[in-house]
């Protein structure tokens, strides 16, 4: 159930920067929580005070991650100008997924681990300087990414990584603590791993190779150098997918580490092509694991990925 916290509206003269330059603006936070938590509680509270100094009235809407969208898009059918994600990449993918296409703005409140998202748009990760450019109000159209219609923000891949995440929460539902389930799912994962048949269509091209992992970005990604793993742009329009080489078992997990921090070894380097869309096809034809923006879902096959050219607009710097 989603439960707003706080509701208000737009303080006179503020929001100049949003499109139409009304006086009077509507926005609403989906705030990711740890439902009935005293944290959840100082979170609400913390974020109410950034944004009633700044000037920005706010709803603020506490939900679990799954019911992001859900919020999201009730609160754009509902008026809101923008909608602020409040939380981790998770989150802000599920906002996305509900204003991408649409003239409703993201905002962004990076409160997870990593922040890809936030980091690769140059968006503060301190709380009070996010919540200065979410009232600064200036908008940049970026690109989405989709596969069988699902959008992420940052990327999706099969293989290795979402199965030893499937493999990882089914432990965490039976009382293990996440890194200590990270570490027993990846063992149990990579002992035996094979890795995946899979025949990509790209145009008129169509190829078949077994790899242990494919990565395919919103945009293309750093995979070498001192920035690793972050992109230089969300608007160039094209997916690029990465293609791991086969290797022996006892490789993978090193393969697999420095792949995960963006950074490709140069006995294995990551084969790569950039396509406005793509279908990739499985041997075994069933369902297969996919992750999504780090949340791990069984899609049926085959897998029709795309890119929506500037479909999303948010609120950067």
């Amino acid at each position: 159930m989603h439960t707003p916290f706080q509701c208000m509206k737009w303080l006179s003269g503020i929001g100049s920067g949003f499109a139409g330059n009304t006086p009077e603006l509507l926005i609403t936070v989906i705030l990711n929580h740890a439902a009935g938590t005293k944290r959840d509680d100082d979170v609400r509270t913390r974020l109410a005070d950034l944004f009633h100094a700044a000037r920005v009235p706010v709803e603020i809407v506490a939900c679990e991650a799954a019911d992001a969208v859900g919020a999201a898009s009730l609160a754009a059918r509902s008026g809101a100008d923008a909608v602020v994600a409040a939380g981790g990449d998770g989150t802000i993918s599920g906002v996305a997924a509900a204003l991408a296409g649409s003239n409703t703005s993201l905002g962004v409140l990076p409160l997870g681990t990593f922040n890809h998202f936030a980091k690769d748009l140059g968006i503060p990760l301190d709380p009070e300087l996010a919540v200065k450019t979410i009232a600064g109000g200036r908008m940049k159209r970026v690109d989405v990414g989709a596969v069988n219609d699902r959008i992420f923000v940052n990327n999706s891949s099969l293989g290795v990584y979402p199965d030893i995440v499937w493999e990882r929460e089914s432990l965490r539902q039976r009382g293990h603590r996440k890194w200590e389930a990270f570490a027993v799912a990846s063992a149990r994962v990579l002992r035996h791993y094979r890795g995946h048949r899979v025949t990509i269509t790209a145009g008129e091209s169509t190829r078949s190779v077994r790899t242990p992992f494919l990565f395919v970005g919103n945009n293309e990604y750093q995979v070498e150098g001192l920035r690793l793993g972050g992109r230089t742009r969300l608007d160039g329009g094209q997916l690029v997918a990465y293609l791991a080489p086969r290797v022996h078992g006892r490789e993978l997990p090193k393969m697999l580490a420095m792949a995960l921090v963006g950074r490709a070894s140069k006995n294995h380097s990551l084969e790569s092509f950039a396509a406005r869309d793509f279908q990739i096809d499985m041997r075994h034809g069933g369902p297969v694991r996919v992750a999504l923006d780090g949340e791990v879902l069984l899609m049926k096959t085959p897998l029709r990925y795309r890119v929506h050219p500037l479909a999303l607009s948010v609120l950067v710097p």
